[in-house]
């Protein structure tokens, strides 16, 4: 099974994913996590030039297509090998993504984006994809006072993250039986357990 966490920046997805993960290998699952843009040497390498704040003056569409390279050697590399083994692939984000950021953000064509999603990913998109809500001045306060990461795409005007988020929304809105909301307002130890639900829910019996 496929399952990716969605959400706008600070959403807490970085964090309760581990928690997840252990969860279901406690329960007898075997599980790989992996996140995006990352996951692989390649991708990993693709991860740092599209989140240096240094480079301020790339161009959305360049951004577009260095997730769909990163994105599809994820793929290939990783998740598919893993699902052909029965296992659960865990990632913190996938194609959705780009529809929220690239898409509802920067107001790009969903048509255009879902094409070349489908090229990147051959196809391939999540079975469950957990939605962890929150708004955006809420998430971005979180993501300033916790000296984690800051970077390009974080220091967007407040604006565009609103756009995000409410992309995110309509999404969910459009494929209910794959996406789950999850409040991320509510104490970590609350979201852990409402995303360990989502989750059981959809998973066959071991």
């Amino acid at each position: 099974m496929f399952i990716t966490l969605e959400g706008p920046e600070g959403s807490g997805k970085s964090s309760q994913l581990p928690a997840l993960a252990e969860f279901l290998r406690q329960q007898g699952r075997a599980v790989l996590t992996t996140r995006e843009p990352g996951g692989t040497p390649i991708g990993e390498q693709v991860r740092s030039v599209i989140m240096n704040l240094k480079n301020t003056g790339m161009d959305p569409r360049s951004e577009i297509l260095l997730f769909c390279a990163a994105r599809a050697q994820l793929v290939e590399e990783v998740i598919r090998p893993t699902l052909a083994r029965d296992e659960i692939v865990l990632s913190d984000r996938y194609a959705d993504a780009t529809l929220a950021y690239q898409g509802y953000g920067h107001g790009y064509s969903l048509v255009v984006l879902r094409q070349l999603l489908n090229f990147a990913t051959g196809g391939l998109w999540p079975d469950l994809t957990l939605l962890m809500d929150l708004p955006s001045e809420e998430g971005l306060k979180r993501k300033r006072s916790s000296g984690g990461e800051w970077n390009r795409l974080d220091a967007y005007e407040l604006a565009f993250h609103q756009r995000v988020r409410r992309g995110y929304l309509e999404l969910a809105r459009q494929e209910p039986d794959r996406w789950c909301i999850i409040d991320a307002t509510l104490p970590p130890e609350m979201v852990q357990l409402a995303l360990r639900q989502a989750v059981l829910e959809r998973l066959p019996a071991v």
